[in-house]
């Protein structure tokens, strides 16, 4: 398996904390990667019915096995546990001992707020950026293969075909992880309702409208949605909100975090479909804006993004908001360069310059030649992966980027 980016973070606070708490999607590599991290530690896993039993039954028993440290897996199945763990580390701060995943963001997050605060280092891994998954030995080439591929560990790893993976997990998750976080009576309306979402990616999320062509309460729209949420299977990318007189859109975007797994809800199963797919620019902006999210939180920085639209039509599909500048970002899968690719994101940085911050713009599109124009950065699609990481940062112009 290869290195990860979140590795050397889990190191450093297992140095400083008691407890590190990791937490993302199921199959994202929790796992392996705490195994590697820590290979001196035990392993336990509350998946399995009999430790779960053990660890319900006699919570105090089950914890004393582990003196030394150990890696708890799906914690968030025996809540209660936490609890029991708040004594022990109290008794016996010593750094680093317990390693707890989960994959069930609220459940196991509001245990941990409850039971540990203050003693555990709280980490997301998502899915593999572009920039890990170059470390593999076979990888994607083309941007179609990327897109199509999507950024789940076990595809790459063990050389898997994207779509019968992606069957086999779309099929567990609905079977298991949404009868365990909300009781769904009718999982066929609830798939169609995945589906459906699929088709919105990076566009404006409308409760109504999804709720209208689902079938569904807008109500039930709401839920269900939060449990994509909960699953980190989806995320709303907030509007940008600023003093600028202009008459901007208020709702958020609707994005997945794999593009894979995007291309499978729409029914393509092969790289060659996305060429001409009426979807093929909003699949590549959810990528782009994934990778960028992902780069972010491998590094510790959570929230300060959200994009920009007023009703006059100018557009970024992305804005970093900086304490010393404001990252544009922008999304085109044409493959080839253009001035006309600035032009919406050119208009967005004119009404942003009423801003008291700087504004830096990147146009990610889908060919292969770097460019560095008078009006930003044009940034091929193969190298988003080093480009997102000094986007990500809070200091660093473009001159520092594309050279």
């Amino acid at each position: 398996m290869i290195t990860r980016d979140l590795a050397p973070k889990l190191k450093k606070a297992a140095g400083a904390f008691p407890a590190i708490t990791l937490t993302g999607p199921r199959q994202s590599g929790k796992t392996t990667l705490c195994k590697s991290v820590f290979p001196e530690h035990r392993y336990t896993t509350l998946e399995s019915p009999d430790v779960r039993a053990f660890a319900v039954e006699d919570p105090r028993g089950f914890l004393a096995q582990f003196p030394a440290g150990v890696i708890i897996d799906e914690v968030q199945r025996a809540p209660d546990l936490l609890s029991y763990l708040q004594g022990i580390i109290d008794d016996d701060p010593a750094p680093g001992r317990w390693i707890l995943t989960g994959s069930q963001n609220l459940a196991l997050l509001d245990s941990v707020s409850q039971s540990l605060a203050g003693r555990t280092a709280i980490y997301y891994l998502p899915t593999l950026t572009r920039r890990e998954v170059e470390r593999f030995a076979r990888f994607p080439e083309s941007l179609e293969e990327s897109l199509f591929a999507g950024s789940y560990p076990r595809i790459f790893n063990d050389g898997l075909d994207p779509s019968d993976w992606l069957r086999s997990y779309v099929a567990t998750y609905i079977e298991r992880d949404v009868r365990t976080i909300r009781n769904v009576g009718d999982l066929g309306t609830f798939q169609r309702f995945v589906e459906l979402c699929a088709g919105r990616t990076a566009q404006l999320l409308n409760l109504s409208s999804l709720a209208d062509d689902c079938g569904i309460s807008q109500p039930g729209a709401k839920a269900w949605l939060s449990i994509l949420e909960t699953s980190f299977i989806t995320f709303r990318l907030p509007a940008f909100h600023a003093n600028l007189r202009k008459r901007l859109v208020k709702m958020p975007k609707l994005h997945f975090f794999d593009t894979g797994l995007v291309c499978w809800l729409l029914g393509i199963r092969d790289p060659v479909q996305l060429r001409n797919h009426p979807l093929r620019g909003p699949v590549f902006e959810t990528w782009v804006v994934s990778e960028i999210a992902k780069s972010r939180t491998n590094q510790g920085e959570m929230g300060g993004m959200s994009f920009y639209r007023d009703r006059n039509g100018a557009e970024a599909d992305l804005i970093i908001e900086h304490p010393s500048r404001v990252a544009l970002v922008e999304a085109k899968s044409a493959n080839t360069a253009s001035s006309s690719l600035f032009d919406s994101i050119g208009r967005v940085q004119k009404h942003l310059a009423r801003l008291p911050l700087p504004s830096s713009v990147f146009v990610a599109y889908g060919g292969n030649e770097h460019q560095r124009r008078a009006r930003g950065s044009l940034i091929p699609w193969r190298d988003l992966h080093e480009a997102a990481f000094q986007i990500s940062r809070s200091e660093g112009e473009t001159a520092n980027i594309i050279g």
